[in-house]
């Protein structure tokens, strides 16, 4: 397990890069690592990883030196549970558009007396045999992302940036620009502005925020305007895009 959590390193207001995995490979978790990365999130929304496989894929990134992380199928007791108990070091809960929303991602991530997470110490973030401090050590080191990633989200901000548990507040501006009515135009002037208006409240706020962003142009712009959480990409889509250039760059003409 790793000893200084990726929560400790946010709240210490140090920057931390991770991108997304889709591909059920340990070999992917561990580059993740060797590439210098802090954490990768497992994309069991967009994705076809399950818990079984998720379960593997945290262990080789965590003795990678690298924080596993899970985007679950959605903000439900049993998916956020499940992704705890079963060693990961937080949880992204996507689609987060209300107060409520934020405070059922918190009730079923946080234990007792902040939430009410179901309790079983025979799991692998209990290293199977618990502790008289487990639920205190899980509350103090789990990592909770809500992802604001709609038109209404945002209007709702500094509701759901007032719940108390939640680490850091997660802008899609893919979803975003799909709720504006401009699906794909994530640089569009309404989503740029949607999002820094969001960074400005959290920071009022003293929230955590992150972000998802394509190119380490866009990431450090938005690190700029206070972001600390990126997701550099998905791993299948660098892997794709580094191929064809590599293909691209080798010259296939005969005489």
């Amino acid at each position: 397990m790793l000893t200084n959590s990726i929560r400790d390193r946010l709240r210490d207001g140090e920057v931390a890069v991770g991108t997304f995995q889709l591909l059920d490979s340990a070999m992917v978790s561990e580059m993740v690592g060797v590439a210098g990365m802090d954490f990768v999130v497992y994309d069991q929304e967009h994705g076809p990883l399950t818990a079984e496989t998720t379960l593997d894929l945290s262990a080789a990134a965590q003795n990678a030196g690298v924080a596993p992380l899970v985007r679950v199928r959605a903000n439900e007791e049993a998916e956020i549970q499940r992704a705890l108990d079963l060693g990961a070091a937080g949880v992204q809960v996507p689609q987060v558009e209300t107060r409520a929303d934020a405070e059922a991602a918190v009730e079923a991530a946080r234990f007792d007396p902040v939430g009410s997470r179901g309790l079983s110490q025979y799991v692998r973030a209990g290293e199977y045999v618990g502790s008289d401090t487990y639920t205190e050590d899980q509350n103090e080191r789990t990592l909770l992302v809500v992802q604001v990633e709609g038109e209404r989200g945002v209007e709702n901000i500094d509701e759901i940036l007032a719940v108390e548990g939640i680490d850091v507040v997660f802008l899609g501006p893919y979803d975003l620009s799909q709720s504006l009515g401009i699906p794909g135009e994530v640089t569009d002037d309404r989503v740029v502005e949607l999002m820094n208006h969001v960074c400005e409240r959290a920071a009022e706020a003293d929230v955590v925020v992150g972000a998802f962003a394509d190119t380490p142009e866009v990431a450090n712009r938005w690190i700029e305007a206070g972001v600390q959480y990126v997701t550099l990409g998905v791993e299948v889509g660098l892997f794709t895009e580094h191929l064809a250039d590599v293909t691209d760059a080798v010259d296939r003409k005969t005489e």
